[in-house]
């Protein structure tokens, strides 16, 4: 038996509920991990408050992302052992001590990643990963606006667009926040709270505005980011933590320069083992090179999860948080 939270209605942080489940022995094409840390992402807050329904109704274990070591394989199963260190991103349930894992989400962890770095690092390092390589390519010359700078995938996502030669603005919510995304690649940080995001990128690029903006926050931020758009410039919505845009206007990317807009998603990318070993590789080459430092600034018991839903949702939280089992 291992220990899960787990959900049976959707609602608040109080929906979340400690208690055993019974694992079992992995199947044909499984393994079995023993976690040794679990991420925490905002996504798990949308399956948490039915936002997002979650893929197998209801009840469920929440989490999408963790790190520990294989303890038992399936049938059919290669490339991995039993002691193998690994990491991975998707299915959900990861919200538990033990789980049973798809051997082919699987990625084995580099020397000198440990298990808190590996859970942190996956479902928001591969995201930063696809949002700076291939959804908009950034390349040195280019300036762009990445809200919630100091968060999670924000603060792994401006020190890789540092490393590629980008300026990068960043949007937070405190004096504190700014300091920690300029120690982390940001060269110009915009405080919301005080300050019209808006008009400071403006005055920062001289008019010239940016290549593409980075936006998880949704509601709050539209159509304000459309006006930081250089002409035929990208916005690239991957979050909605402020809620979601009720009423999309597309005449506005023709009435602001022609511009582009994409909501993209971390799995269409990674939905081969080929797209998914890839991206992995890049990730951990950025982060063993130490251009990339994984902050992970916050723990939690597991137990504690909806304590740490409640600091994330609050914006209590800095960087990566993680629960352990």
């Amino acid at each position: 038996m291992a220990d899960v939270i787990m959900v049976h209605e959707t609602g608040g942080p109080e929906v979340l509920t400690f208690e055993k489940q019974d694992v079992g022995d992995p199947g044909p094409g499984e393994a079995r991990i023993r976690q040794e840390a679990v991420g925490l992402n905002f996504i798990d807050v949308y399956f948490r408050s039915g936002l997002y329904p979650a893929p197998a109704g209801l009840p469920f274990v929440p989490g999408n992302e963790g790190a520990g070591t294989v303890t038992a394989l399936g049938e059919g199963v290669t490339g991995i052992s039993v002691g193998d260190r690994v990491a991975y991103v998707g299915p959900i349930g990861a919200y538990a001590g033990e789980r049973l894992v798809p051997a082919d989400k699987l990625i084995t962890l580099a020397d000198g990643i440990d298990f808190n770095t590996g859970a942190a690092m996956m479902l928001k390092g591969l995201t930063a990963c696809y949002l700076l390589n291939q959804t908009f390519r950034v390349e040195s010359g280019h300036t762009i606006l990445f809200h919630a700078a100091a968060g999670g995938v924000g603060l792994i996502a401006c020190q890789w667009a540092n490393h590629l030669g980008a300026t990068v603005i960043g949007t937070v919510g405190s004096a504190e926040k700014a300091a920690l995304a300029e120690a982390h690649g940001c060269h110009h940080t915009i405080n919301y709270k005080e300050e019209d995001f808006v008009a400071r990128v403006a005055e920062i690029t001289g008019g010239e505005k940016c290549d593409v903006i980075y936006d998880s926050i949704g509601k709050a931020t539209y159509p304000g980011s459309l006006d930081c758009l250089k002409p035929r410039g990208l916005w690239v919505s991957f979050g909605q933590s402020s809620g979601p845009i009720a009423d999309f206007n597309l005449a506005l990317l023709a009435q602001k320069g022609s511009l582009y807009a994409t909501r993209p998603t971390l799995f269409n990318h990674i939905d081969t083992r080929a797209r998914l070993e890839a991206m992995a590789a890049d990730l951990m080459r950025v982060v063993v090179d130490g251009a990339v430092r994984i902050e992970v600034n916050q723990t939690f018991a597991l137990k504690d999860a909806a304590e740490a839903h409640r600091a994330l949702e609050s914006r209590k939280t800095t960087g990566a948080s993680v629960l352990i089992p």
